[in-house]
């Protein structure tokens, strides 16, 4: 295995059993400068998995959800959120995950997307296709919105700006329509069991890991105006191949 992906997956695992620990369980809630929440459990996953990789890694640099960057400038960067989520988590309800994912001089060569309350995990690296609980997954070969399935997330900004109208009209032509939000929908795009996904207000943390394991699925994944994902991405458009180039025009008309 590749040694960064053991790497990866061990701090998962191990930030799986921590998060666990208090799942539905007594803590406390502050709120950050942002007013997201934040708990206990999200800062002791993010010391876990930030002491397995820096343990094995050195000289890379981290950029964590909790403890900000570190060693910034350096060949590879790993990207992690410890609970992606937390409201679900705070809430008792299992939509949360912790993501883990790797940059190489600025491209995103690795993801873990792991799930611990439904006992899911996907990972990817560049080159060897995508994998969700030990087996390689696909997404869908669907080419006509009529067809499509179609879930949504975070769309305040959206909802102010003049794709909102581009929305509405994929929204008339397409089969189904969601909103499952977070990790979930990214596995089921992965999986071949959802066709596309459409978010805004998301930062890079959110979405590193999944977009490498949705591309390495044999999606697409951009942000709204079609651009790869970077450290300054603030929206997704994920699809599979017959569809995204579609759904990129009629949001951006």
């Amino acid at each position: 295995m590749d040694p960064f992906l053991k790497s990866a997956l061990a701090a998962a695992n191990a930030a799986a059993e921590e998060i666990l620990r208090y799942y539905r369980g007594d803590f406390e809630v502050e709120l950050k400068s942002d007013q997201t929440p934040v708990t206990v459990a999200d800062r002791r996953a993010e010391e876990i998995i930030r002491g397995i990789l820096l343990a094995e890694f050195p000289a890379h640099g981290f950029f964590g959800e909790e403890s900000g960057k570190q060693q910034a400038d350096a060949e590879y960067l790993w990207l992690v959120d410890p609970i992606d989520g937390t409201k679900s988590f705070v809430g008792g309800y299992g939509m949360f995950s912790t993501q883990i994912a790797l940059m190489h001089r600025g491209r995103l060569v690795l993801g873990v997307s792991s799930a611990p309350a439904a006992n899911e995990i996907a990972w990817a690296t560049r080159g060897a296709g995508a994998v969700m609980d030990g087996s390689p997954v696909s997404v869908s070969s669907k080419t006509r919105l009529s067809e499509a399935s179609v879930s949504t997330g975070n769309l305040q900004s959206m909802a102010r700006s003049g794709q909102w109208a581009g929305l509405g009209k994929i929204f008339a032509q397409v089969n189904r329509t969601r909103g499952y939000g977070d990790y979930y929908h990214y596995h089921r795009l992965a999986a071949g069991q959802l066709d596309a996904v459409i978010e805004s207000d998301v930062n890079i943390l959110d979405i590193a890991a999944l977009s490498v394991i949705v591309e390495e699925a044999g999606g697409i994944f951009t942000d709204l105006e079609g651009r790869a994902p970077g450290l300054g991405t603030t929206s997704v458009l994920a699809a599979v191949p017959g569809l995204h180039r579609q759904l990129l025009d009629i949001l951006n008309e």
